[in-house]
């Protein structure tokens, strides 16, 4: 009878897999060592794995330049970042190796940008798209940014007073994007997205307010769905409608040239994962070279905004199994050494599922637990695989350390979660570590940021300024007391 845990997972997946291979009982994510890495930095534990980035950001250009000449496309692909998805210098530096454009969100992403600019690491021919509603800053410095000559700063326009604000502070003509406010799926609360212009709104928006405006020319149509790419009849449907719309201001506004798609390309969620990228791309091409055949238009070029798709599966978290606790016939517990509120907050907000597996000991036998985190929150648990009602790993043994990792946790994690912040329970973030090649192909590690300690929490707390406050106050009680 197979009761070890390798037979579990080679019964339940295709294993090994491309990223996940087994060394004698040990689990190794791109050739990384994981128990060599556990032994250098303990746990708890992130990590980035930055080749991830590039590899993925590659194989998205392969795919759509692929369809491209198929169909004898006649625009061009972009690539861009979307930096809310992971805002790190390092995820930065290694996506803009890779020549590629970046969408922002907020006012604070132009700084960054204006930082990477001082550095040589974005240049005036990089597209910047803004997207997200504006107010204030945000137009500020995206004024800043084109009055600065960065012409390839394109606002993309998300309700109707933006173009006049823009105009406000850009002293020169501008380039700008509208997005479609889709409609959603019908399980959702509301109708649709709070994000943009609503389809039928946006030929009479561009004929009152852009058409005869000299200071603006519209260049893009923004089109993004929350389910993301996929092959269902709603996705095709909102971008049959998106082309609509392009087709209809393409014939009445010449300077309009590209259709951003957005982003949406699912990650890696579990080790049964399927999607086939290179069909998805290519019939979105087809697609949209039909319509465009169609209604005799010149086709827009094409720009997506992947910011899962690039940053997600570089990223992983490794946990220690602390104690089991039997708290009744059937539940076992695994307590870890961390918080999964904290360090994997989806997985409590949206009940959002990483590939999860035991670093160490697969050739014990397994058991079905629950996973809990050491918050006194009864949602701190984790108790389910994607595909699976359950979690199992090697039997818990109290002489016998048992690790497990979560892997393709690289976006949204840490911004979502407070990095450097307060933590629910004071439970401190995990070091966090960063691996990377180096010029000859060997892999390195190093430290990104430490373990939170006690005087972290309390400086962010207030308590040393409360002792600062204490000694002021004496001060001025003694002074008071010789004046009398």
């Amino acid at each position: 009878m197979k009761t070890k845990y390798i037979d579990l997972i080679e019964q339940t997946y295709d294993f090994p897999q491309e990223e996940f291979q087994l060394q004698e009982s040990s689990l190794q994510f791109h050739g990384i060592d994981l128990m060599r890495l556990i032994e250098r930095y303990g746990t708890p534990l992130k990590f980035t794995y930055l080749p991830k980035i590039s590899e993925n950001i590659q194989r998205a250009k392969k795919w759509f330049n692929t369809a491209i000449n198929k169909h004898n496309y006649s625009g061009k692909y972009h690539y861009c970042y979307c930096t809310k998805s992971s805002h790190f210098e390092h995820v930065l530096n290694e996506a803009l190796k890779n020549d590629i454009h970046i969408e922002t969100s907020s006012a604070f992403d132009i700084d960054i940008v204006e930082n990477l600019k001082s550095v040589g690491k974005i240049s005036n021919t990089q597209y910047v798209l803004c997207n997200g509603f504006k107010r204030d800053r945000y137009i500020q410095n995206i004024a800043r940014l084109i009055n600065s000559g960065h012409e390839n700063c394109i606002p993309i326009i998300d309700n109707f007073e933006e173009i006049d604000l823009l105009s406000e502070n850009i002293e020169s003509n501008f380039n700008i994007g509208i997005r479609i406010a889709s409609e959603e799926e019908p399980k959702f609360e509301f109708y649709t997205s709070r994000l943009g212009i609503g389809y039928k709104n946006i030929v009479p928006f561009y004929v009152s307010k852009i058409k005869d405006n000299p200071k603006v020319q519209l260049k893009m149509l923004h089109f993004f769905i929350n389910t993301g790419i996929r092959d269902t009849a709603y996705y095709w449907n909102e971008l049959l409608k998106c082309l609509k719309v392009y087709i209809s201001l393409k014939k009445i506004c010449p300077t309009l040239d590209s259709l951003n798609i957005g982003g949406g390309f699912p990650i890696k969620n579990s080790l049964a994962f399927n999607y086939d990228y290179e069909y998805m791309v290519d019939e979105i091409i087809h697609q949209i070279s039909q319509a465009c055949k169609e209604a005799s238009v010149e086709p827009p070029h094409i720009f997506t905004e992947f910011g899962s798709f690039t940053v997600g599966e570089s990223g992983g978290n490794i946990y220690q199994v602390l104690y089991q606790k039997q708290q009744n016939d059937r539940e076992k517990w695994n307590m870890v050494n961390s918080s999964f509120i904290t360090t994997m907050p989806d997985s409590w907000a949206i009940s959002k599922r990483f590939i999860m597996l035991a670093i160490n000991r697969w050739h014990d036998e397994y058991e079905r637990v629950l996973l809990g985190g050491l918050t006194c929150d009864s949602d701190d648990y984790y108790n389910s695989e994607q595909d699976l009602n359950a979690i199992h790993l090697p039997k818990y043994k109290k002489d016998k350390p048992l690790y497990i990792g979560f892997f393709n946790t690289g976006a949204y994690q840490e911004t979502i979660g407070g990095f450097g912040g307060l933590q629910h329970c004071l439970i401190p973030h995990p070091k966090h570590i960063l691996i990377h090649k180096n010029f000859q192909g060997d892999l390195e590690t190093s430290v990104f940021a430490e373990q939170q300690t006690a005087s972290d929490f309390l400086s962010i707390l207030g308590y040393n300024k409360y002792e600062l406050n204490k000694t002021s106050l004496k001060m001025g009680e003694s002074l008071a007391y010789q004046k009398n």
